[in-house]
């Protein structure tokens, strides 16, 4: 299965941006970038050039719009027409989303713990949300070196503690990209998608990678994970079939892709840790390196519900989360 590179959050001049589509897409090739989604603010408009500029710089571009509102901001992507996001009240975002999956777009929520107003008005997310199964994935980390913020701490905790509940949700990074200047260093978080055969264009199984939650999210190498379990091989976004002994053991592997981007990332040598990650707690953890990328681990399905991988290591002299893969969850 091929993982491509993308970038989820990015706005033009058609909104409140300071670069052209052909300047963004530009600028996401010379970082490494296989793909964009365009989410200007309420505005479907930046996308007009969008077949000449894929044309001329090789970049795939998903369309997307960034629904701005008093009450939070809300990622839609592969729309294919746009979704006025103007009826929409604190208490009724289930029926904008429903509008959004009309036109096969998904929906996420964008940045939810960012400061609100007046700093950014309704960047802070306040709607209402009845029902986690309508939303597709959550911005868990936002800006550039998004490990160590705070807010992004608070919603990669909210999006833990809805896996926990039971919820199959999605999580993603997006720089929320205006402008091209250097970022001082700082790490440039890349959403991998996994890619499905089959001859549909990119942007379309872009969508469904990250509907499926076939997603890895990393400010360095890529991080995935598979289980093995009687025979079955189970990728990210999969479910494990409960129609077994569940004391019979799985066996979880973990790889780490230390060749892709190369050049363009830059980390510290060091010797990184890997755990697995469950509802319940750390299962395993183990060291890796170049050298050694690939960890096989034996666990039950006694109580699982779900299960990541982590990497953690040292940037810019933090100790931080570096990579996370999506879940893949089990069922009881």
């Amino acid at each position: 299965m091929p993982w491509i590179a993308c970038e989820l959050h990015t706005h033009t001049f058609h909104s409140d941006g300071r670069q052209t589509l052909r300047e963004l897409s530009l600028g996401a090739k010379a970082l490494g970038f296989d793909c964009i989604t365009l989410t200007d603010h309420n505005t479907m408009t930046g996308l007009q050039d969008k077949e000449s500029v894929e044309r001329e710089t090789g970049i795939s571009i998903i369309s997307g719009m960034e629904w701005t509102t008093f009450y939070g901001h809300m990622v839609t992507i592969g729309l294919t027409a746009f979704v006025d996001w103007r009826p929409v009240g604190p208490g009724d975002i289930h029926a904008g989303i429903a509008r959004v999956h009309a036109q096969g777009g998904i929906a996420g929520m964008a940045h939810p713990f960012r400061m609100g107003s007046p700093l950014c008005t309704g960047c802070y997310w306040e709607f209402s949300v009845s029902d986690w199964n309508d939303i597709d994935y959550i911005e868990v980390w936002s800006g550039t070196f998004p490990s160590i913020k705070s807010d992004n701490a608070r919603a990669f905790r909210l999006w833990t503690g809805k896996l926990n509940e039971g919820f199959r949700i999605a999580a993603t990074s997006g720089r929320d990209w205006h402008v091209q200047e250097p970022v001082g260093g700082d790490p440039v978080s890349v959403t991998y998608l996994g890619l499905e055969e089959g001859d549909v264009p990119v942007t379309e199984k872009a969508v469904r990678a990250l509907s499926a939650g076939r997603a890895s999210v990393t400010i360095g190498p890529l991080l995935l994970l598979e289980i093995e379990a009687e025979g079955n091989v189970y990728g990210l976004g999969e479910t494990v079939s409960g129609d077994r002994d569940p004391l019979v053991s799985m066996i979880a592997i973990a790889f780490v892709d230390f060749s892709v981007r190369k050049g363009i990332w830059d980390l510290p040598e060091q010797t990184y840790i890997l755990r697995l990650i469950g509802n319940a707690g750390v299962m395993a953890e183990y060291p890796v390196n170049e050298e050694n990328p690939r960890v096989q681990s034996d666990i039950r399905n006694d109580g699982l519900i779900w299960m990541r991988a982590e990497l953690w290591g040292t940037v810019r002299g933090v100790r931080a989360l570096i990579a996370f893969t999506n879940a893949i969850y089990f069922e009881s």
